[in-house]
């Protein structure tokens, strides 16, 4: 039994040999929805969405005046958001969406002493930051 369940084996290997379906070492990345929808927002429900993350990590911003994609990290897609404050200072978020819908929140300032990408806008989205599109 053992022997025909060997040489079973050994002719399904040999089949795929040459076969253009058969897996190869590419690799594939899994998004999710919600990372895949950070990309189709205009500016000012992209502001909205990455606000809604920083607070929801437990920081604050009163004003995204910039934001934008950054780059993929792993299976993480970042994203910057420029918040402004009411006493004028500013402070720089990078919001990390993952392909299981979390969010990650770090400071710009801390993101590349910890090994990730600068904070460095590569595509903005359309319209305007202060009002609807």
């Amino acid at each position: 039994m053992a022997r025909a369940l060997t040489a079973a084996g050994m002719a399904l290997a040999l089949a795929a040999c040459g076969d253009a379906s058969a897996p190869t070492n590419e690799t594939i990345k899994v998004t999710s929805t919600e990372q895949q929808g950070l990309h189709q927002l205009d500016a000012f429900n992209l502001a909205i969405a990455l606000k809604r993350a920083i607070y929801d990590a437990g920081y604050t911003c009163k004003t995204v005046t910039d934001a934008g994609f950054v780059g993929t990290w792993q299976n993480l897609d970042m994203w910057v958001a420029h918040c402004t404050y009411e006493n004028k200072s500013t402070r720089d978020w990078a919001v990390f969406a993952g392909p299981d819908g979390s969010a990650q929140v770090r400071d710009c300032k801390d993101v590349v002493a910890s090994g990730l990408p600068a904070c460095a806008i590569k595509q903005r989205p359309k319209g305007d930051f202060s009002k609807p599109g």
